[in-house]
């Protein structure tokens, strides 16, 4: 695609040059701060959240940081843009175009647009976020960007018409690689769900085609005849004590510490953080090299938050309190007793039974303790891992494949995005077939919303 044929100084940080004939303004000339708070009426709002697909209203249902009064919230309307100014690397978007009527959390900055086609400030700043190019005005610890200093930053502007063009140019481009990555996310949802296929026919009837008996379990049907069909707190123990270890333990000793965050959806474990036992010993759930450990909040539980900690590289360790640990007795083995736990009807099940308040739901130590299933000898779990690992590895592959492909996409969308909204190629003569548009919505984790920065500090304003 062609460039301008000529060029004047921008000088900004992020932007050297502009098409000779673009304006240089400042965004004072564009946007105007709304600081209207929602007070008593929040009940009249709908109330939104700023996530990687843009602007949406939020489910209260669906878990999460609420505050206790939405008083500080701030009023927002259809076609005003939002920024988050702090916490900018950390934060996956940080900018958003609403098509709604609602109300934000007050620590955003909500701006009013005119005198400028609202898409392509949009995507403007989607370009400098996509990239977080705005480094140079952070200030502080928390990397904020003072509104003042936002407002007196120089922007680009191409004349209206221009505008418009490289908004329908965009659009039309970035909906055909957002239909790319709905095509490539459904594929690995597809193969998600024979990952876990594979494992419920392993850990549920085996591999072997061998005779079976009535379980007596109203879900599960027919297990093999040999094997014999016990609850979890036969073959475990749960919240199992640590205490003869740490006894023989310094204070200043330091063990791996895992909060949520550090425990994956599929068993991965970072262990990169440690405490002294002096700091975790109380206020914390424990563990030891060889336990289980499942969350047991929303949305981790359902999600598949769990692992079996015979990689844990201290012989001892702490974490969140939203794990119940597992500790395997000589029946079963932990890898055995971990992919138990990632089976369907175990999280099915424990998800219709979780008790608590929304977004604090939990599922109870006594529901996994009596879990009822299959359980076969210790060579044959061993001969069953195997097979699930085999399978597993090359529909692992697969998936690794189709998200890189993904990774690669959204690299080719920020590119075109940055390239048209900063005047490196020239869209203007550019005819736009007609398209079915694709929103962002095609581009979100597929599994689940990603909002950002929720349960944000109110004092932030």
């Amino acid at each position: 695609m062609k460039s301008y044929s000529e060029y004047k100084e921008m000088n900004l940080p992020w932007l050297k040059t502009i098409p000779a004939h673009w304006e240089i303004r400042r965004n004072k000339n564009i946007f105007t701060e709304i600081k209207e708070k929602v007070g008593e009426r929040s009940s009249e709002y709908t109330l939104l959240s700023l996530t990687l697909n843009g602007i949406i209203p939020r489910d209260l249902d669906a878990g999460g940081k609420f505050p206790s009064d939405f008083g500080k919230y701030k009023v927002i309307k259809k076609g005003d843009m939002v920024f988050c100014l702090f916490d900018v690397d950390e934060t996956p978007r940080t900018v958003g175009l609403s098509n709604f009527d609602g109300m934000l959390t007050g620590a955003y900055t909500i701006m009013d647009v005119n005198n400028i086609n609202s898409r392509y400030i949009l995507y403007y700043y989607l370009a400098l976020d996509n990239g977080k190019l705005l480094k140079p005005l952070y200030t502080g610890l928390r990397k904020t960007i003072n509104v003042n200093t936002f407002q007196s930053t120089q922007i680009p502007a191409p004349p209206r018409a221009e505008q418009d063009q490289i908004v329908r140019f965009l659009d039309w481009k970035v909906s055909a690689v957002n239909r790319l990555i709905s095509v490539k996310k459904k594929q690995v949802i597809v193969y998600r769900e024979l990952r876990k296929a594979i494992i419920d026919q392993g850990m549920l009837y085996g591999f072997k085609n061998t005779d079976r008996k009535d379980s007596g379990i109203y879900w599960l049907g027919e297990v093999p005849a040999t094997w014999d069909v016990l609850p979890l707190k036969r073959i475990c123990r749960a919240n199992a004590s640590i205490s003869d270890i740490v006894k023989t333990k310094n204070d200043s000793d330091l063990v791996t510490f895992l909060p949520m965050e550090n425990v994956s959806e599929t068993g991965n474990v970072d262990c990169s953080i440690k405490k002294k036992i002096a700091d975790v010993r109380t206020g914390f759930s424990s563990f030891s090299k060889g336990d289980v450990v499942v969350a047991k909040i929303t949305p981790c539980f359902e999600n598949g938050k769990g692992a079996c900690l015979d990689d844990l590289d201290t012989d001892i360790g702490f974490g969140t309190t939203e794990f119940i640990n597992l500790r395997p007795s000589e029946k079963v083995l932990s890898k055995y007793l971990y992919m138990i736990t990632m089976t369907r009807p175990f999280r099915k099940l424990g998800e219709e039974v979780m008790t608590g308040s929304a977004g604090q739901k939990r599922v109870s130590v006594n529901y996994i303790k009596n879990f009822t299933l299959g359980i076969p000898g210790i060579e044959e779990q061993e001969s069953i891992l195997a097979k699930i690992e085999q399978r597993l590895v090359q529909i692992d592959k697969i998936i690794e494949i189709e998200r890189e492909n993904i990774k690669h996409l959204l690299e080719l969308k920020a590119r075109i995005i940055s390239d048209a909204v900063t005047g490196k190629i020239d869209v203007r003569n550019i005819t736009v077939p007609e398209y079915e548009y694709v929103d962002n919505a095609a581009d979100d984790d597929s599994e689940r919303e990603s909002e950002v920065n929720e349960g944000l500090n109110e004092e932030e304003e």
